[in-house]
């Protein structure tokens, strides 16, 4: 009796013992548990968001085409390419239309919201809206995913202030023809069969649209001379009214137009010849670049250049022979057979060609060091 109460004392004195113990660890396993719970949550979490910044960056990479040939990405998750425009070219506000409208290709995100600067891919800065100044470039640290274009339709004579543009910018957008981007004036288009060539009556000789008038301007002069031996009627500021809605109407009249430029630079072709002359259908005098930059857009028979005359009095001879020549004066129109001129006037079917530029293969980003140096 005596040694079965003691084994029951004995039991009983080791109850608490082991319940105390087994109360310990079960917390502490609890908490063991929690930990491991938690730093599984904490690594899912953190490989889901590296898989998805990589996914987010090799998508953003895979739009400026900078991934390497071998790097799948999949095309319908490739984001639209932001364009900001930094400006209103010459604060021209205008609509920004879709470019799968405008050229057919893949729509870019155009905005000239500066609040997007820190998520555009792209920003196109118009020359003339920010040359007073460095302080008129975009401020703060640039997005290292982003890229700048310098766009510039004006001459180097009428683009000042270039130096400060130099290391700025990642692509060059303008009527040069060795542009990243080229944006031409204006262009000839190949019709898909032969039309019949209809000039309009002509009852004029020569005209001339003008506003800016300087008399030490080249073409001034040029003209000074010219008017001794033919004549030409003037139009524009201090000249003959000219109401922008009649420009076709009443130039179409005239056998010939001066398409003088204001300045003398590589393929600085403007609207002086493409819209006025040939929409208007007055064969072109051209005063600017050589002629054969000319015949880099131009049939040699579209044009007379002034150059090809020693002096403005044998020009106007020559101009009169062709006014009695109606064959002859007609071969000037010939080419029109096969070919129809274009001429850009839209600003948005100007940064719509950057955004189709900026999805094609070719486009290699750099830094361009001396813009001054190039464009002259």
């Amino acid at each position: 009796m005596v040694t079965g109460l003691g084994s029951l004392v004995s039991k009983s004195s080791k109850g608490p013992a082991m319940d105390s113990s087994r109360q310990t660890k079960i917390p502490s396993c609890r908490k063991l548990l929690l930990l491991v719970i938690f730093q599984i949550i904490i690594s899912t979490v953190f490989f889901v968001n590296i898989r998805n910044f990589r996914s987010a960056d090799s998508t953003l990479l895979h739009s400026y085409k900078l991934l390497p040939a071998n790097y799948a990405v999949i095309e319908k998750d490739t984001p639209k390419l932001i364009i900001l425009l930094w400006t209103w070219p010459f604060g021209v506000r205008f609509t920004i239309k879709k470019c799968s409208q405008i050229l057919g290709i893949p729509d870019c995100h155009m905005t000239a919201d500066r609040s997007w600067y820190h998520k555009a891919h792209v920003v196109i800065i118009h020359h003339r809206d920010v040359c007073s100044s460095p302080g008129q470039l975009p401020h703060g640290p640039r997005p290292p995913f982003q890229r700048w274009i310098w766009f510039n339709l004006e001459s180097p004579s009428n683009s000042p202030n270039l130096v400060f543009m130099d290391n700025q910018f990642n692509l060059t957008m303008s009527y040069r023809r060795d542009s990243d981007i080229f944006t031409p004036y204006g262009w000839l288009e190949l019709l898909t069969k032969p039309q019949n060539v209809t000039i309009p009556p002509k009852s004029k000789l020569v005209a001339w649209v003008i506003s800016n008038w300087n008399p030490a301007s080249h073409r001034v002069k040029y003209y000074e001379e010219l008017k001794k031996y033919i004549p030409v009627d003037v139009y524009g500021r201090g000249h003959l009214p000219l109401p922008w809605d009649q420009h076709l109407t009443t130039l179409s009249q005239y056998k010939f137009y001066l398409a003088f430029e204001n300045s003398i630079h590589e393929d600085y072709i403007t609207e002086k010849l493409w819209t006025i002359s040939l929409l208007s259908q007055a064969v072109p005098v051209v005063c600017g670049p050589p002629r054969k930059n000319y015949e880099r857009y131009l049939p040699p028979d579209a044009f007379i250049h002034i150059d090809d005359f020693p002096t403005a009095k044998v020009l106007a001879n020559f101009l009169k022979e062709l006014d009695k020549d109606a064959t002859r004066y007609q071969s000037y129109f010939q080419w029109r057979m096969w070919l129809k001129p274009i001429r850009d006037i839209s600003w948005i079917n100007h940064y719509c060609k950057a955004c189709q530029a900026l999805q094609a293969t070719s486009i290699q980003f750099k830094t361009v060091p001396e813009l001054s140096k190039w464009f002259k």
